[in-house]
């Protein structure tokens, strides 16, 4: 009896230390997802993401399917439109061996295109959010963003 509880004692130690592994997996995947943004790096940032990912960013309501579309339509054009951006974590993320969800703070300066037909405007921005990122195989398979899209507007003075 003693043996058997010994091995189930030494399983789940082992199970749980395998799920810190993985949360400790996920937190570190973001965090160099996030660094490669701080560092301006579009193609950098988005090799964190599987070939299908989803990125959901709530205010636009149209996912980006895949990573070549989330590069292009979300991480390139917040990289080109706002060169000095700062994105950082504001709270203690909710960590998981597939996921991690976290507040955050978006500041720059919009001194950059946002696309042809809405140039910048040289104006501060600074907003808070929230990400919900699902990781597979040490890959970002999903990111759903939700931010204060009014807010981020007005200081736009759109």
């Amino acid at each position: 009896m003693k043996s058997t509880l010994r091995s189930f004692s030494f399983i789940v130690l082992c199970t749980l230390a395998g799920l810190v592994q993985a949360a400790d997996d996920a937190k570190a995947i973001v965090d160099g997802y996030m660094a490669a943004w701080n560092a301006h790096d579009a193609d950098k940032a988005a090799s964190f993401l599987a070939d299908d990912a989803v990125y959901f960013d709530a205010t636009v309501g149209t996912p980006q399917n895949g990573k070549a579309a989330a590069r292009d339509n979300v991480i390139t054009v917040f990289i080109n439109a706002v060169p000095d951006l700062s994105w950082k974590m504001t709270s203690e993320p909710i960590v998981s061996a597939d996921g991690i969800a976290f507040q955050w703070q978006f500041n720059g300066t919009n001194s950059g295109a946002w696309a042809a037909d809405t140039p910048a405007t040289d104006k501060a921005l600074s907003f808070e959010g929230v990400s919900f990122v699902r990781i597979k195989n040490g890959k970002i398979v999903y990111q759903g963003d939700y931010y204060d899209a009014l807010g981020f507007n007005k200081q736009l003075g759109w």
